[in-house]
């Protein structure tokens, strides 16, 4: 098999099998946090319980989210050395600063967490799971901003051919990352709410510990039904970004071969890429007319037809 092939679906299956656990890291570090609030602010033995268990769940998925995502890290340089090298001085800063500022604030304070039950006070012990939150999702936005650049690089340039960073301010507030980052945030949100509602509702079904995960079910459907709004809404704003910055990608995903006004859903599509054409697909009608496909699909028909002149 060709080692480019072999490459992408190494790092394809460690990509997935490390993101099963990332927004799971992120709803949850937030719920667990405030539901550790709930103890402090009511004093109420019942949120201490639902804070030790949910906060066991967060300690193994947290321990296998950096487990995969160290073996991640290792696989750019050894799939995609050319691409490190290339572009090593740029995507390489922002995923320092989130090992050695937000994966430490984290990783130290969940350390604290775990073991400061009887040694803290019960404000000083919500503080530490608090800053648990603000690490990973911080980490989230360093990693984030990393992949933004690949998405839409800016504050860089082309010197003996590699990429070299000119704008770490432009890096940073690339415009691409505040799309993403609050979309990830609401869909971590999304995933930690189903994930407590799924466990809670097992435990209810058997009548275990009742009043705890009766609790735990009411906080995650709340939590849950603001998160789901709010992917919904940051992801039509992403989408929007994606058509002005990359109609291609774009195109791609929806599998528009020809112009369309207004462009159809596509549910799913089975096509035939050497003939450009459709063999079987289930899709919705005149649904995504709002988002200017008619725009993108004409630039991928521009692209075949430049092709086709060569």
């Amino acid at each position: 098999m060709d080692p480019i092939i072999l490459a992408r679906l190494q790092f394809a299956i460690t990509t997935i099998y490390h993101f099963f656990f990332v927004p799971l890291t992120l709803g949850l570090s937030i719920i667990v946090a405030l539901m550790e609030t709930l103890y402090v602010r009511t004093g109420r033995e019942v949120f201490k319980t639902m804070t030790k268990f949910w906060g066991k769940l967060f300690i193994i998925n947290f321990a296998m989210g950096v487990v995969t995502g160290i073996v991640q890290e290792f696989q750019f340089g050894m799939n995609w050395a050319d691409f490190s090298r290339f572009v090593g001085d740029i995507f390489g800063a922002p995923l320092a600063i989130e090992a050695l500022l937000a994966f430490f604030l984290e990783s130290i304070f969940l350390g604290v967490w775990i073991f400061g039950w009887k040694r803290l006070s019960k404000g000083m012990h919500a503080v530490a799971i608090w800053l648990v939150a603000i690490g990973s999702n911080i980490s989230a936005l360093w990693i984030l901003i990393a992949n933004a650049f690949m998405q839409q690089p800016v504050g860089y340039s082309i010197e003996n051919g590699r990429a070299v960073m000119t704008d770490f301010i432009a890096l940073i507030l690339n415009p691409k990352v505040w799309v993403m980052f609050p979309h990830t945030i609401s869909a971590g949100l999304a995933t930690a709410a189903f994930f407590v509602m799924g466990i809670s509702a097992y435990h209810l079904l058997r009548k275990q510990n009742v009043e705890v995960f009766n609790r735990s079910f009411r906080i995650a459907a709340i939590i849950g039904a603001i998160a789901v709004v709010m992917v919904g809404l940051n992801g039509h704003s992403q989408t929007q970004q994606s058509v002005e910055t990359q109609p291609m990608k774009l195109a791609t995903a929806e599998a528009l071969w020809e112009t369309e006004n207004p462009a159809s859903l596509s549910i799913l599509t089975i096509g035939d890429l050497s003939q450009t054409k459709e063999i079987f697909s289930i899709r919705i009608p005149n649904l995504l007319s709002f988002l200017s496909f008619s725009q993108i699909s004409g630039e991928v028909q521009g692209i075949y037809d430049l092709q086709a002149e060569y």
